[in-house]
Formats: C-alpha cells, sequence, structure tokens
C-alpha cells in the first residue's frame, strides 16, 4: 500500500505540473521555483509533512519536496542559533542534495554527447 500511496501522490504532483507547462504560458523554470515555494509554504504551515507521512517518497522526491527540506532547514536552524539560522538552515538542510545534482550534472555533462537542435 505505501508504494500505491508515493504512486498517487507522485503522479498527482507531477500531473500538476504537466497542466501548468500544457495550459499557461508559465516557463518550466518559474513552475519549477512556483513548486520550491509552495513546498516551502506548505513545509512552514506543518502541512507538507502531513503529506510526506502519508505518501512517503511520492512527496519527498519531487521538487516541491526540496521545498519542505528548505523549511524544516530553517525551522530548525531558527530554533538553535535564532535570525542567522534563517539564512544558514535551509542551505545546510539542502546540502547533500545539491551536491548530488551538482556532481552527477557534471558526470552527466562529461558522459553525454549533446546534439544540436534545429531551429527549423
Amino acid at each position: 500500500m505505501v508504494f500505491i500511496r508515493a504512486f498517487l501522490l507522485g503522479g498527482v504532483i507531477c500531473v500538476l505540473a504537466q497542466i501548468l507547462i500544457d495550459l499557461t504560458k508559465i516557463t518550466p523554470a518559474r513552475i519549477m521555483v512556483i513548486f520550491v515555494v509552495t513546498g516551502v509554504v506548505l513545509g512552514m504551515l506543518g502541512i507538507y509533512p502531513r503529506l510526506v507521512e502519508w505518501g512517503g517518497s511520492g512527496a519527498t522526491i519531487p521538487i516541491i519536496g526540496f521545498g519542505n527540506v528548505l523549511a524544516k532547514g530553517v525551522i530548525e536552524d531558527i530554533e538553535k542559533k535564532g535570525l542567522i539560522g534563517a539564512f544558514s538552515g535551509g542551505v545546510r538542510a539542502g546540502a547533500v542534495g545539491i551536491a548530488s545534482a551538482v556532481f552527477f550534472g557534471y558526470i552527466m555533462a562529461i558522459v553525454s554527447k549533446p546534439k544540436i537542435k534545429n531551429k527549423s
């Protein structure tokens, strides 16, 4: 049942993103920012942790889960360090994901063979 809930929640998140891509003129980069900010807001309100509890990796893997990680890190560091935690918490909490994205992106850039798109 855990896999089904993860699939359903992750699928709903992806469908929402696809609807925004198909039916609006919002660029994919802006959609990504909207999802990260939505994850931050839902995390700060305490809603996203309940989604993670219900949907597991279906909530943590999409980009909206990254926003939740940032919010959680900021909240934890504000409690420990005060105002400076607002600046350090998100970076600390998201460091593994950020470092992994940079590392694996670099590896894929070395391994893959880019193709030039025809603009016709």
